[in-house]
């Protein structure tokens, strides 16, 4: 019985999981046709908060950060690997905590995202771009821009940052638990030394 309320709880929070990755996947896929069919690649910007956000259409062949580029097909197979990496290493994101659930569902649909875009565009569609402008007086000298990304993008890196926060929770929790046991062990030594120095007090007598 025990076994099956263990398997069925499982089961519940692999469907969790796999329903924020589809909603993920959704809303990436989403925002990238819009992009895809309203602004020209490479050619068009928007500008949505001037000197500061534009919305762009860009592909990028490489991983993050264009690092990689040109290796789109590696960079797919890689990524058809490491969904089922996850799959098989699900256990290391805790999902029974909500966290876990989370930055496994995130960083799932993540991955997807991206790789629809690499197996139907043969690049991954990068379209939320962040920048500043170096002017002198009112001329713009230059433009210096954080690399474009998307939403896939954000999910992965959210997801990461979770992971690494459920992370300081458990080691955080585990050290609470160690600071709550010393005082038990503390006084089962005084216990000890107590019993130890009455009984030397007895054979004296």
């Amino acid at each position: 019985m025990d076994k099956d309320s263990g398997l069925s709880s499982e089961r519940s929070h692999v469907i969790r999981v796999y329903s924020i990755a589809l909603g993920i996947i959704a809303l990436d896929q989403l925002t990238k046709w819009v992009v895809h069919f309203n602004i020209d690649f490479r050619s068009q910007e928007i500008p949505v908060i001037e000197g500061f956000f534009k919305l762009v259409y860009w592909g990028n062949t490489g991983s993050a950060f264009s690092m990689f580029s040109g290796q789109n097909h590696l960079l797919a197979i890689i990524a058809m690997g490491a969904i089922v990496a996850i799959f098989f290493f699900r256990s290391f994101f805790e999902i029974h905590h909500a966290l876990g659930r989370w930055a496994m569902g995130l960083i799932n649909g993540g991955i997807v995202g991206n790789l629809i875009d690499r197996l139907v565009h043969n690049y991954v569609v990068d379209f939320l771009f962040f920048y500043t402008q170096r002017k002198s007086g009112s001329v713009i000298v230059s433009e210096i821009g954080f690399p474009a990304f998307n939403v896939a993008d954000t999910a992965i890196t959210t997801g990461i940052g979770l992971i690494f926060l459920l992370s300081a929770k458990e080691a955080r929790k585990q050290a609470l638990s160690k600071e709550k046991a010393q005082p038990s062990e503390t006084e089962g030594l005084k216990n000890t030394s107590s019993y130890i120095s009455k009984k030397s007090h007895h054979e004296d007598f």
